[in-house]
């Protein structure tokens, strides 16, 4: 994704990709809060309820119909996808409307409440069967993992070279940000000592589930959505979800969850630093970029803290 400004799109252009994927349009179309980088719109027709999400980066959502189609056929609450597309300078991506509210959004009791469902849900998303497909990291035109290893895909990824890509020049970021080239430095050298117990472990990972992209009607997980997949260790949509949860444990949730279902998880303790230092290496660049100083320091600071 490159750094472009959010999607600012007239009706007029909403209701033409209307017609050219679900053959009629409407004027009813309601702003939707959405990320940092998309726009995001909601709309009923025909008696179904729909999301339509823009984003300035192209190829956005070119693996949102596999991801859907790959999620949903197993049971996991994932939105299906109508179409995708680019129009002007924007790409788009229409999916089913799923009820609820962001988990991040409940009430605390509510949130312990639905906690049990939140593993049940995310535990058969990170479990479901990949078939024939091979690799690690990111997914190429395929939906195969660009990298042979884990190990290769985590070198490539806090690499300098990302030409055309939303981390191209992130090195400039020790010069003109927040970061730090030493801290940077520390926490890459645990990441790489801790990622050989992550290395043998191949699974679907959302990438992005945050409490954000979960939602809830207050009882129970309604959807997951806005998956970033990559092929890795499923510990790290653990790491990301595990603070979500005020006053619970919600990685030894998990841990306890597999256990009881047969599957136990082997190194639990070092795979879960190992997931902690990358997603946390990603994070720190991000706040960086982003110019969030604050969030940047607070995620430094409980990095340095962790086990070496």
């Amino acid at each position: 994704m490159t750094n472009k400004e959010k999607a600012i799109i007239p009706i007029e252009t909403i209701q033409t990709i209307m017609n050219r994927h679900l053959g009629s349009a409407t004027d009813a179309i309601t702003n939707v809060k959405g990320g940092n980088f998309s726009s995001v719109h909601s709309f009923n027709l025909n008696e179904q309820e729909y999301v339509i999400r823009f984003a300035p980066a192209e190829d956005s959502y070119i693996n949102e119909p596999f991801i859907a189609n790959l999620l949903s056929l197993q049971n996991v609450p994932y939105p299906k996808v109508f179409g995708i597309g680019r129009e002007e300078d924007f790409d788009y991506c229409i999916s089913e409307r799923v009820r609820g509210i962001r988990f991040a959004d409940l009430q605390p009791e509510q949130k312990i409440a639905v906690l049990p469902d939140l593993v049940k849900n995310m535990t058969t998303m990170n479990q479901v069967e990949l078939g024939p497909l091979i690799g690690y990291g990111s997914l190429d035109a395929k939906y195969n993992g660009l990298h042979h290893s884990w190990d290769s895909y985590i070198k490539a990824s806090f690499g300098e070279d990302h030409k055309g890509a939303f981390w191209e020049n992130w090195y400039s970021l020790f010069n003109t940000s927040c970061l730090e080239r030493d801290v940077f430095n520390e926490c890459y050298a645990r990441l790489l000592a801790f990622s050989k117990y992550n290395e043998p472990h191949r699974h679907f990972v959302h990438h992005d589930c945050h409490e954000w992209n979960i939602l809830s009607d207050g009882q129970s997980i309604t959807g997951i959505m806005d998956s970033n997949c990559i092929y890795g260790d499923f510990l790290i949509d653990i790491a990301t979800i595990e603070t979500a949860v005020p006053g619970k444990d919600v990685a030894e949730a998990f841990r306890l969850h597999y256990e009881e279902i047969g599957k136990e998880i082997i190194n639990f303790k070092e795979r879960l630093i190992g997931a902690r230092y990358y997603k946390g290496l990603d994070g720190l660049r991000y706040f960086a970029k982003m110019g969030w100083d604050h969030a940047y320091r607070e995620l430094r600071d409980k990095l340095l803290s962790l086990t070496k």
